[in-house]
């Protein structure tokens, strides 16, 4: 590949929005590499995917240790990419990475002790090649480990220069008021929760949203098009090489006949708006400006493509709204 310049007008592209009660601007679109950046994808198109997107104004990658396949991997292709194109744009990339699912064998590769999340970080730091990263998220909340001892890690990789910003994914809305509470007697802040958040996916609605609001935390939202359902891969039947074919996560036996006609509906609710069923699940995420960023997965940079083109049209109106909560809940 050629050598890389950004290009000039990315910053022309993109919505940006405050995350929580921070100086912190996110873009409306962040890149996720949980699929597709494992060292079974060609390095080549990751590397033509994270340019594209940066070219269009996405200055989030989210990543996490145990990305891949395998686990680690997925940090480590993106340290490659790093080293040959993005050197020169480090201060203008919000890297982000996680720890709190299973790692490596024994008692220290897994959960929320602090044991686990300092070596994971400096793992992840070394993967990339990186000195600190933007934001460090405990994956999942322990009940296992006291959430002081969790947060005090999070708080020293922040003393410690490691990361900048500290948040906590897959909480719910008791524990991210607790966590919120026990950094701030540290001092610090939490800047974000990242939890699944879609039209199929609506439990931040119930009570998190309120506590992220009441405590100036951000929200970064993953699997937006919940795997793919909200998209048109799944309009007619199952596809060979659809994820619900491949993933542990999507099961070919939860696409039903009812979800699938659903699916169908809202799309017709799309084609009125001018948009694919993709850009209109995105479109819903972001509408009522409580979502800071979607975090989108791509297996080609076209996907991103099309994905920014749901910022051409952010509002519904209340018609649009009761006719999606309508079919949702038929």
């Amino acid at each position: 590949m050629n050598e890389y310049v950004a290009d000039k007008t990315r910053y022309e592209k993109m919505k940006y929005n405050r995350c929580g009660k921070s100086g912190l601007l996110l873009p409306a679109l962040s890149l996720g590499l949980w699929h597709n950046f494992g060292d079974s994808s060609p390095f080549e198109n990751q590397r033509e995917m994270v340019r594209f997107a940066f070219d269009s104004g996405i200055t989030h990658f989210d990543l996490a240790n145990n990305y891949g396949p395998p686990p680690g991997s997925a940090e480590e292709n993106f340290g490659k990419i790093l080293k040959k194109d993005f050197r020169p744009y480090r201060d203008e990339l919000i890297i982000s990475t996680k720890a709190g699912y299973y790692m490596w064998e024994g008692p220290y590769g897994d959960w929320g002790s602090k044991k686990y999340l300092i070596a994971s970080l400096d793992q992840s730091l070394k993967r990339m090649g990186l000195e600190y990263v933007d934001i460090f998220y405990h994956h999942r909340y322990d009940p296992n480990t006291p959430l002081e001892e969790t947060m005090e890690a999070l708080a020293q990789a922040v003393r410690q220069g490691k990361a900048l910003y500290v948040g906590v994914s897959n909480y719910g809305p008791e524990e991210t008021r607790r966590a919120s509470s026990i950094l701030k007697q540290m001092g610090l802040r939490l800047l974000v929760n990242q939890p699944r958040y879609s039209m199929l996916e609506r439990r931040m609605e119930d009570g998190l949203q309120q506590v992220l609001e009441e405590e100036g935390i951000g929200a970064v939202v993953y699997s937006p098009l919940a795997q793919g359902l909200l998209t048109s891969r799944y309009l007619d039947g199952i596809p060979e090489d659809s994820r619900a074919m491949k993933s542990v996560f999507l099961k070919k036996e939860n696409i039903t006949d009812e979800l699938v006609n659903k699916i169908r509906k809202l799309n017709e609710v799309a084609k009125r708006r001018g948009q694919s069923m993709a850009q209109m699940a995105l479109s819903w995420v972001l509408r009522n400006g409580k979502v800071t960023s979607a975090i989108i997965g791509a297996s080609r940079k076209e996907q991103i493509a099309d994905n920014i083109r749901a910022l051409d049209n952010l509002s519904f109106t209340a018609e649009e709204l009761q006719e999606i909560d309508a079919v949702l809940n038929s």
